[in-house]
Parts: structure tokens; sequence; C-alpha cells
């Protein structure tokens, strides 16, 4: 199960190359944690469209998104959904301390994820002054990104927006890379939706940004980016 001897003690081999460990919240974890966790976890796959967690069920757990993107909705009373978010790997999928979810996560392309039970990480969190500070850093930025995507709904223009989304998912598959290249996750019916745009907007300005050559698709939803930040100032 390890391959490392670090501190004495053995890194999980499954978390060597694990996004969680370095870049989420297992990077504020020592070694002896690490392991500790590591033997209470469980990954799971799951196929394009499968529901995670479903908003009012009972939190049993978190979970990192170790690969894949969830995406995250509201359900009205009257049955009206709204595309509220996207989570990418390593984000921790779940509301700490809470009872039930507020949320639908469903996978919006094919997703992996390390799964913890909900007493184990939350008495880790409560011993664990790293951790507690990694995870007020990750609530102090969804902040700060909520903020802007408010900017983006209640300000932008039509083409800003769909740009704004083409940059929020290539800036989570650039890693560090000035050319990126993504699978679009969501279709133009949910980017409509998080957009609060139509279908036939979201596809018009789509082909702009590909005439203009801020991006190249093929194959519907295999998407190029030969400058970020030629998309970025598209963004506005």
């Amino acid at each position: 199960m390890s391959v490392r001897d670090t501190e004495h003690v053995a890194i999980p081999l499954v978390c060597e190359g694990c996004a969680a460990r370095h870049d989420g919240i297992c990077s504020a974890l020592t070694p002896v944690e690490l392991l500790a966790l590591a033997s209470h976890t469980r990954h799971t796959r799951h196929d394009a469209g499968e529901a995670l967690a479903l908003e009012s069920s009972e939190i049993t757990g978190y979970a990192n998104v170790t690969g894949g993107v969830v995406k995250l909705s509201r359900v009205l009373q009257d049955g009206r959904q709204q595309l509220v978010g996207l989570q990418f790997a390593p984000d921790l999928m779940g509301r700490l301390y809470g009872r039930e979810n507020l949320l639908t996560a469903e996978a919006a392309s094919d997703v992996e994820l390390c799964r913890i039970p909900k007493a184990i990480f939350e008495a880790l969190v409560a011993s664990s002054s790293a951790l507690k500070l990694r995870l007020l850093n990750q609530s102090l930025q969804d902040l700060d990104e909520a903020r802007d995507w408010m900017v983006t709904l209640g300000r932008k223009t039509a083409s800003e927006k769909v740009a704004s989304v083409l940059l929020l998912i290539a800036q989570r598959s650039a890693r560090g890379n000035k050319r990126v290249t993504f699978e679009l996750p969501l279709g133009r019916a949910d980017m409509a939706d998080f957009l609060g745009l139509t279908i036939e907007t979201v596809s018009r300005q789509i082909s702009k940004l590909r005439h203009e050559g801020i991006v190249v698709v093929t194959n519907h939803r295999h998407i190029e980016v030969p400058d970020i930040e030629a998309l970025r100032r598209r963004a506005g």
C-alpha cells in the first residue's frame, strides 16, 4: 500500500499522485494523519450524469474530488432546477458539520472521489490546526469566487458570461500551461442554466469565440484555448 518512508511513516500509494494530497485539504496533513485517514477512505468512480448527493439527504460523509467535474444544483419547490456551481479536483465535496445536503451534486463528467466518513473527518478537523486553517482558506476562496460570479451574472454581457465559464473550467484545467485543452463538462443547456441565458445564445457566443480564434472547438465538447490570457480579456 505504500512506496515511500516519510518521517518514518509510509505514505499510502494511492495518495502519492493525488491532487488533494498536493493542492487540496490533505496537503495540510502530516504523514501520520494521512495514513490514519487513508485507512478509513474508499475510492469510487462515477459515470457522467450519476447523482452523487441529493438535496435534503442526510450527510454521512465527505469526499475529495480526485478526477472529473461535479456540478452542484438546487431544486425549487415547483421542480425548477438551478445550476449553482462546479467542483474540480482537489475540491472537498460536502458541507462541513452539516446535517443534510443543501445542494444536489451530480457527475458532470466521469468522476473519481475519495470518500471519507463524516465522523472520521470531523474528528480529524477538530484535532488539526493546520487542517482548520486550510479549510478556512478554502472557504474564503469559495466566498471570493461566489462574489465574482455575482458580478458575472449581474453585469457582464452574454459574450463575457460564456467566456467566463470557459475561463473558469480552463483555469482549473491549466496546471500552469499557457495552452489549455479540456473536455467541456457541461452541455449547452447546463451552460445556459448556469449563466441565465438561452441555449441559442450560448451556442451563438461559443461560435463567435471560435470564429475569433479565442477557442478551438472539435467534436462539440473538446475545447482548446490557444492563449488563456486572450480568453481572460474576452471574459471582461
